[in-house]
């Protein structure tokens, strides 16, 4: 995912939790907020410490940022994704399916 495509201030990411537009499942929580700034859409990844070591979050966050990437996004949302502490336990293309199911639920994809 390249770098125009992230949302990397707490604040921008504090707007998307406040629009309270999400959807989630025992592993996955999607927020989004519509964003007629960008041309694109823009997404964020969050996991907590408990979810394990540096190791075992980056390797979620670059599957998910992966998963995300590859998905036909409409432009002009920010999506924020939390990964809970229980999705350790998925292999990659449980991952996907529940990404691209939450996305879908959202009505974000073409």
């Amino acid at each position: 995912m390249k770098k125009e495509h992230r949302v990397k201030k707490g604040s921008a990411i504090e707007m998307i939790m406040k629009a309270r537009k999400s959807t989630g499942n025992r592993f996955f929580v999607v927020y989004k907020k519509e964003n007629h700034d960008n041309t694109h859409f823009r997404a964020a990844i969050s996991v907590s410490k408990k979810y394990g070591n540096a190791v075992k979050r980056n390797k979620i966050k670059r599957q998910v940022r992966e998963i995300v990437s590859k998905l036909d996004i409409l432009p002009n949302y920010d999506i924020f994704i939390v990964i809970k502490n229980n999705a350790n336990t998925l292999e990659f293309s449980d991952i996907k399916r529940d990404i691209e199911m939450l996305i879908k639920k959202q009505n974000i994809m073409r």
